[in-house]
């Protein structure tokens, strides 16, 4: 293999590319990563400034993109998020579902409202969204769907079962969908970070943080554009004859 079809392996140009929680951390990098390698990048966010702002930065590396509000949690924000990127784009080549909510009660205090806030975000508005997709990504060609699920569905967490069981039910997904799609020309994987420093992290206390510092073999906590290597693999042609798969990028946190 010569360079010129090492680096075509990678190229996203042409593509559409929809990034949730797509306005920081590792779903920031991602998009950034998308957009570098030739793809117009569709962000959504609950916070219509923080869509603006990315927009504009994204903008300003060179590249194509859209900010679009989004909760999801509510369906219909979902759907519109896959209306906008259409209107604007004609269509979609890939969806990153990244966007999650942290939200974590003991055992014993667990409520319907906060049982079904964290599933809704976490599980059922990227299920969705992947529903709401599905016509474009099948007339697409190069279609590819990425999970961003976490170590956490693959270890104990009682203090964060409703986050764990959410990401759990997520890789499920992914590998009934890469089933069900790949007849369709739609591969779908997951990719489950281990400790990375995000906001979601910092909110942690400083011990907390540093226990999941230690807790992998390399004894640190990644940079979120550490993410962006094993995402760019599963969304572009390099991965080809990926789907159905988790990449574990956690420092050696769950070693397998």
């Amino acid at each position: 293999m010569d360079r010129a079809k090492l680096t075509s392996l990678y190229d996203l140009s042409g593509r559409v590319a929809i990034v949730t929680g797509g306005t920081r951390g590792i779903g920031l990098a991602i998009a950034e990563g998308l957009q570098s390698a030739g793809a117009s990048v569709v962000v959504g966010s609950r916070k219509a400034e923080a869509c603006e702002a990315t927009q504009a930065h994204l903008e300003t590396l060179g590249g194509t993109a859209l900010g679009v509000p989004t909760h999801m949690g509510d369906l219909a924000s979902v759907e519109n998020l896959v209306d906008r990127t259409v209107e604007r784009f004609g269509r979609v080549d890939i969806v990153v579902n990244n966007a999650a909510n942290a939200l974590t009660l003991p055992f014993g205090q667990l409520t319907e409202e906060a049982w079904a806030k964290s599933l809704d975000t976490n599980l059922r508005g990227p299920v969705f969204l992947v529903e709401r997709a599905l016509p474009h990504l099948e007339a697409s060609g190069n279609a590819a769907i990425l999970n961003v699920i976490s170590a956490a569905a693959f270890l104990f967490a009682g203090r964060q079962a409703m986050y764990a069981a959410a990401k759990a039910g997520l890789m499920a997904m992914t590998r009934s969908m890469a089933a069900e799609f790949a007849a369709k020309g739609i591969r779908v994987n997951a990719l489950a970070p281990g400790t990375v420093d995000t906001d979601m992290v910092r909110n942690n206390t400083p011990e907390a943080v540093e226990s999941m510092k230690n807790a992998s073999f390399m004894k640190r906590a990644a940079h979120p554009d550490e993410m962006v290597g094993p995402a760019l693999l599963l969304c572009s042609d390099a991965g080809s004859f990926i789907t159905g798969q988790v990449i574990i990028a956690d420092g050696g946190l769950t070693p397998h």
